[in-house]
């Protein structure tokens, strides 16, 4: 078994930086702090559009193609004849996968919502009636439940992996490393990685400023 770095640095301070922001986008909501719940939307915008340009860019284990797998491989891991390799495995990547999307569309839902007086309102919601506003708030609110129970179960995934397999998966996501047979390590290019930095700090730019420019 060798030891190697198996997740890059931007994948995992990606992954980190979701925890805390959406544990703090939770926070203000709930004590009633909607300007720096917004920040959170938008820093979290930039944090997905930013992944889902890496998970086709990135490293070799960043990438969607590499752990993504189809109903046949997913079927012969729950049959217990997959052969693991480095990174997620197929229902860890479905689980991946689910997330990035309901925390894309609880963000989305944000940037069109308007509260009942039309105060607190997102920075798209000016393309959308005040009927059409108030229902995207009301999913955007509705649906955090069903984000809470996906990391719920993302972390219960990660707390059999401690217990059962004895692996530790939250550590290795700290520091990137993992045991396994093959040296496959993970690459990082730096060229691709400040591209991702800039388009998705542009998209969330433009996107908090309504596509208005002047």
């Amino acid at each position: 078994m060798n030891r190697i770095r198996v997740w890059d640095v931007p994948t995992r301070l990606v992954h980190w930086l979701m925890v805390v922001l959406v544990a703090a986008a939770w926070w203000t909501a709930q004590t009633g702090h909607m300007d720096w719940h917004e920040y959170c939307g938008y820093a979290l915008l930039g944090l997905v559009s930013f992944r889902v340009y890496w998970g086709l860019v990135g490293s070799s284990t960043a990438r969607f193609s590499q752990f993504v797998y189809g109903p046949r491989t997913i079927a012969s891991y729950l049959r217990g004849q997959w052969a693991p390799v480095p990174g997620h495995n197929p229902i860890g990547a479905l689980s991946i996968l689910a997330l990035l999307a309901l925390m894309l569309t609880q963000i989305v839902l944000g940037l069109f919502a308007v509260d009942i007086d039309g105060i607190e309102s997102g920075p798209l919601s000016t393309f959308v009636s005040f009927d059409a506003g108030r229902v995207a708030a009301q999913w955007h609110d509705e649906l955090f439940d069903g984000l809470l129970g996906l990391i719920a179960l993302h972390v219960a995934a990660v707390l059999f992996y401690v217990v059962y397999k004895k692996e530790n998966l939250i550590t290795a996501m700290l520091h990137g490393k993992r045991e396994h047979f093959q040296l496959l390590p993970a690459v990082t290019s730096a060229t691709r990685l400040l591209v991702g930095i800039v388009l998705a700090a542009a998209l969330t730019w433009m996107i908090a400023r309504a596509f208005q420019f002047t």
